[in-house]
């Protein structure tokens, strides 16, 4: 993957609210530094005193690898880490301005662990896709004049194996295909796949929005998930869910310290009757974020559409909430 450089011209159009691939820009890439293959990090945490990159690489010490302040952008923290691989798990150990450490993962990782382990995982996309006629066919499909058949589709509980375990994406392609085109759909929709902690939450309470969950394999196994109903001629859409996110300590809950992704209006940031919070859209980085995490899923995974949950509470500050819960914004809504 063609990463991007941290200069002035990324860093600012994140902060616009309009860098639409900065996933390029942040995580971990492999890359070549002085000469050496290494990991490029960097994180945006411009509340943090320090930030510093922990892993199994070197003992989860947080002094050992320590992050530089960016020279470009605000709250960009990068190190260059020579010699790790593919593969490598690791967090962000980020020093608040009270002086408490806290292990985040990353937000624009790749990849993570299995639950109930919850490190980043350094991961490298690579995939040879069979699907250019497919691609070719979308340029002439006429969504709103053709006929279109959805099926919604739980990976976890859809089928299982003999041994009555959950099959990973690779083992569910192709009698997801065959079904879905003996029952004649057009398209599947897929449940929320974004890397989440708790089973139950059905991925609608999300920490990685740009890791397709380990759950049911590596990022390249939901790869050949799409690219056999493409071959088979059927589209697929992604559950998307920028509405909210999970408090989990690990996720993106006070990334830094101080509330990031959220609104520091502790009114508007919690959702009490999902007991997640909800992403502040007002804030530029935050909008590149989100947008991002959109594109990498229809460009990098060659997904045909998102299905946006939860867009109530997006839009209605009165969602959910009694008469005296909630605050109206400049215009009165």
């Amino acid at each position: 993957m063609r990463i991007s450089a941290i200069d002035a011209y990324s860093t600012y159009l994140f902060h616009q609210g309009t860098n639409y691939s900065s996933y390029r820009l942040f995580g971990a890439h492999l890359t070549s530094w002085k000469q050496k293959s290494s990991v490029r990090f960097c994180v945006w945490a411009p509340h943090a005193r320090a930030v510093s990159v922990v892993g199994d690489f070197n003992g989860w010490d947080v002094k050992a690898t320590p992050m530089d302040r960016a020279k470009q952008g605000i709250g960009l923290w990068v190190a260059y880490v020579p010699g790790l691989h593919e593969g490598t798990t690791y967090k962000y150990a980020i020093k608040t301005a009270s002086g408490e450490v806290i292990l985040k993962s990353d937000p624009y990782g790749f990849a993570a662990e299995l639950r109930p382990n919850t490190a980043s995982i350094v991961k490298n996309l690579h995939y040879q896709w069979h699907d250019v006629s497919w691609q070719k066919s979308r340029k002439e499909y006429d969504s709103y004049h053709n006929p279109m058949l959805i099926y919604e589709v739980h990976l976890g509980s859809w089928k299982r194996d003999a041994s009555g375990e959950v099959m990973n994406y690779r083992d569910i392609a192709e009698p997801l295909a065959q079904y879905v085109k003996e029952m004649h759909y057009t398209h599947v929709e897929l449940m929320p796949l974004c890397e989440y902690p708790y089973d139950g939450s059905w991925g609608y309470q999300a920490t990685g929005y740009f890791a397709a969950t380990s759950r049911y394999g590596s990022p390249e196994d939901f790869m050949y998930l799409v690219d056999t109903l493409h071959k088979n001629k059927i589209g697929v859409i992604l559950d998307w869910v920028p509405g909210h996110f999970c408090k989990d300590a690990h996720g993106l809950r006070h990334f830094d310290g101080e509330p990031l992704y959220e609104s520091g209006n502790p009114v508007l940031a919690e959702n009490k009757d999902w007991d997640t919070m909800n992403f502040d859209y007002g804030r530029p980085e935050v909008q590149s974020f989100l947008i991002s995490s959109a594109c990498f899923w229809l460009e990098q995974f060659h997904l045909d559409g998102l299905r946006i949950d939860a867009v109530a509470n997006m839009l209605y500050l009165d969602y959910g909430k009694k008469q005296g819960e909630w605050q109206a914004n400049k215009y009165g809504g």
